[in-house]
């Protein structure tokens, strides 16, 4: 195990970046080459064979997103190297601490031998304990590494479902003509569905139009019935103008009232005539 040195862990820590770049740029480069290999096998209808290179090429695309995660973990000790460097005992601080569990356990994955170094100076800081904690092999991984790391190093085999997904963007990618067999499957099945369900459609869209036929037929016979109504409105309102004609041209109409007459003054006998003379005289005196 080398001894901790701060100026040579300094240097070693930026080799470790500058060496995960260079790794990462190669490594994309192969993928590329490699899809266009793959394109080259499904355009030679050799399915079996570019289903075994995706799954390598998924491993290595893991692989890389691995790197990346490394290489933003040995940037945070560089920005934090005081730190660091001033740490004592068993337990890094807080702050860096996802950073150097993260590499001393990931390291021994890697390809890298100045990430290795790093890492055996990052086990020399820390001490025997909290080294063994991190390298011992057991069937749970220690609590102490990030998630993100572990999940990039778990082994699997991919997926039907991820390799064909990875099929179809290289096919798209470099335009060759493929499908895989279950989207064939199912676009034959929909069209199957399809020709079932037109003469349904068929048969909605002709009642649909008899439908409309009818409530037409019940529109016009309702506007017809519209009309005779009004026709007989009319006739009634002829025959009551007649009528009214009628009654006006009737004699007992033509007969004038005649204004009253004042009451004529009753005729007197004689001597209430004579009476009425005396009293006027008296009258006079």
């Amino acid at each position: 195990m080398v001894p901790w040195n701060g100026p040579r862990a300094k240097v070693q820590i930026k080799l470790s970046i500058q060496r995960l770049r260079t790794l990462q740029e190669k490594k994309l480069a192969l993928a590329k080459q490699s899809r266009r290999e793959i394109a080259d096998l499904l355009n030679k209808n050799r399915i079996e064979t570019a289903r075994l290179r995706v799954e390598g090429l998924v491993q290595d695309d893991i692989y890389v997103e691995l790197l990346e995660i490394l290489e933003l973990y040995v940037e945070t000790l560089q920005a934090r190297f005081n730190l660091l460097d001033s740490s004592s005992g068993e337990e890094p601080e807080p702050s860096i601490s996802d950073a150097v569990c993260a590499i001393v356990y990931a390291a021994p994955r890697t390809e890298l031998k100045e990430l290795q170094l790093l890492r055996e100076l990052l086990m020399h800081k820390f001490g025997r304990n909290f080294s063994i904690s991190l390298t011992q092999n057991t069937n749970a991984p220690p609590t102490s590494v990030p998630t993100r790391i572990l999940s990039k190093l778990k082994v699997f085999v991919p997926s039907k479902e991820l390799v064909d997904a990875y099929l179809m963007e290289i096919a798209n990618g470099y335009g060759v003509n493929w499908v895989p067999e279950e989207t064939i499957t199912k676009i034959k099945d929909d069209g199957d569905n399809e020709d079932e369900i037109e003469p349904l459609k068929r048969n909605e869209v002709d009642g649909e139009d008899k439908k409309s036929k009818d409530d037409h037929n019940d529109d016009n016979d309702d506007h017809d019935n519209g009309k005779g109504d009004i026709k007989k409105d009319k006739e009634k309102k002829e025959e009551k103008d007649q009528i009214t004609k009628k009654k006006e041209a009737s004699p007992e109409n033509n007969i004038k009232v005649s204004s009253p007459q004042p009451p004529q003054p009753k005729k007197l006998s004689e001597e209430e005539e004579l009476a009425q003379r005396f009293e006027r005289l008296k009258n006079l005196k």
